[in-house]
């Protein structure tokens, strides 16, 4: 075989249904391979950034390994923002490109990049093939590496003469790597983990995305309602625990709930399990639960007292970890802390005929139901779901969180969509985000992905304006979008049905006679552009000094 054929055959081997990619000079041979393998399905994307965004919505969705392929020089370069995106968010992918042959190399050959240096500090490992002799084993690592402990991206770069060089290939079966972290823990640290939660009247669970990434969010749902005690989520973390658990308290931080942030600026115990105390949770370090013990839960010794100093650490593998913690703690009551917290809840009074972002996502809630998966792309709308959007399983919430991706959403939407058949899938987006990626509309029509595109469009770069009216004196610079474009029309350019609608009227009438999930939707609602985000905690300020309004 070849080395296009040994790739194509050692991804089978590791189970890989579908690839992302676009095809270029570098790697004819790799998709010359491809055409005459029929286990694979390729979706080609309208660009490289997109085709690494839907194997990142692919690998969140499903917790299998995103796949991508994308050729050399330019191909190449415009994977890394898909790459950084998924590494800020430990996500698991396997990205190939192509490269020039290995003679060609470091001659500034047409196309050639060093992408290996470029990206070596958005993923987890990356590799230079220049023997076919070493490629089965290098592709069967980087699955390996992608997965294991904390998950992450890791690139492949292929010499393309490599690709038509023959070899030797044997077929091995790949056991799961999911389950390889070490457990760094002493049983006498478990225990004082267990007695300061059983001696605890105000405790706090601060949830994380690592909760996902694990696959125990029922054991963190035990936990917590064994030991009675409220749980706030960072971003990442949605999705953890159903949305009317009466635990589930909601998101924490910049853009949390007034009693989430209340919650943990008055608990006498934080335990965090697999968070990493973002700046967009903690703020102000020295007034984040400042008279609280913390315990952080991680797989990822490097996270530990990092961001803030904890009094206890337990890093290990969640399954077994979590487990051990939970017959280790009291079943009791939190009754009068839990009752405190209520009080806190800021009453919703709101006007139900208002067309704001609130009533948007609830009325499309409604209509799609609450096992839709959900992909957002970056600004006001992203904080806006997270807030009011109704989760209910991990996988639900599909968003670029530590980068803080714009254009990630419709790629993403993509590969949610073909790694979920039979669910709803829903993209998130506001105009800004929309204008970066809205050339994968080729991609949904092509392959007539039955994705919902929601566009709340304010005709502005909305959260970077509202920073500028709280923050900049109102001075708007280069953030109100005079958009003269016609995105009913952008989408009927495609053969995408769409739609644009301005009151909660013809929102409701609109949703009622869309046929989702069966072909793509488009649905633009036109909101202010004064329409902010609250509550916000101003740069610098403790996290219960949000901002519930400015005018």
């Amino acid at each position: 075989m070849n080395g296009a054929q040994i790739t194509l055959a050692c991804l089978i081997e590791q189970g890989v249904e579908t690839v992302f990619g676009y095809p270029g000079g570098a790697v004819i041979p790799l998709y010359d391979a491809l055409y005459d393998e029929h286990r694979l399905s390729h979706i080609r994307t309208a660009h490289e950034q997109g085709a690494v965004h839907a194997a990142d919505g692919y690998a969140r969705s499903t917790g299998k390994v995103g796949v991508c392929f994308a050729t050399s020089g330019p191909g190449a370069t415009n994977t890394v923002t898909g790459l950084a995106t998924a590494f800020m968010d430990s996500v698991p992918l396997v990205v190939i490109t192509g490269q020039v042959g290995v003679p060609l190399l470091g001659k500034d050959s047409f196309q050639e990049i060093d992408i290996t240096g470029i990206t070596l500090s958005v993923t987890k490992h990356n590799y230079l093939v220049r023997n076919v002799d070493q490629l089965a084993d290098v592709i069967r690592e980087a699955f390996r590496v992608a997965q294991s402990g904390r998950p992450g991206p890791v690139l492949i770069d292929i010499p393309k003469n490599i690709f038509l060089t023959e070899g030797q290939y044997e077929g091995k079966t790949i056991d799961s790597f999911k389950d390889e972290i070490k457990n760094r823990y002493e049983k006498a640290d478990l225990m004082t983990a267990a007695e300061m939660i059983n001696q605890s009247r105000k405790p706090v669970i601060y949830a994380g995305g690592g909760v996902k990434i694990s696959g125990t969010s029922r054991e963190l749902v035990e936990f917590a309602e064994k030991a009675d005690i409220p749980v706030v989520s960072s971003m990442m973390g949605l999705g953890n625990m159903p949305y009317d658990n009466e635990l589930n308290l909601g998101m924490v931080g910049m853009h949390g709930f007034r009693h989430c942030n209340r919650a943990v600026t008055n608990c006498d115990l934080l335990i965090a399990i697999g968070a990493r105390f973002s700046d967009r949770v903690v703020s102000k370090a020295e007034s984040f639960a400042p008279n609280a013990k913390i315990i952080h839960v991680d797989a990822d010794v490097t996270e530990i007292s990092k961001n803030i100093s904890v009094d206890v650490s337990l890093i290990g593998d969640f399954k077994k970890l979590l487990p051990e913690l939970i017959e280790n703690v009291d079943k009791k009551s939190n009754g009068e802390w839990k009752e405190q917290i209520k009080k806190w809840r800021k009453p919703d009074n709101a006007d139900k005929e208002q067309f704001d972002s609130k009533n948007i996502l609830d009325a499309f809630c409604d209509r799609l139901g609450r096992d839709t998966v959900v992909a957002t792309d970056v600004g006001q709308h992203q904080m806006w779901t997270a807030q009011y959007w109704k989760f209910d399983f991990p996988g639900a919430f599909i968003t670029s969180g530590g980068l803080g991706t714009m254009g990630f959403g419709l790629g993403a939407a993509i590969g949610a969509k073909v790694g979920n058949v039979g669910k709803q899938v829903l993209l998130v987006t506001g105009d800004g985000s929309y204008r970066m990626n809205n050339n994968e509309l080729a991609t949904v029509a092509r392959y007539d992905v039955p994705v919902t595109i929601l566009l709340i469009n304010n005709n502005a770069l909305g959260m970077v304006r509202q920073w500028q009216k709280m923050f900049s004196g109102r001075r708007y610079s280069e953030t109100d979008v005079d958009d003269r474009l016609d995105y009913v029309k952008l989408a009927g350019a495609y053969g995408i049905e769409g739609h644009s609608v301005e009151t909660m009227a013809d929102l409701r009438e609109t949703l009622g006679k869309c046929e989702f999930g069966k072909k793509p939707v488009f649905i633009e609602c036109k909101i202010l552009n004064d329409d902010n985000v609250y509550p916000i905690v101003p740069p610098g300020a403790a996290i219960a000094d949000c901002i519930e309004d400015f005018k």
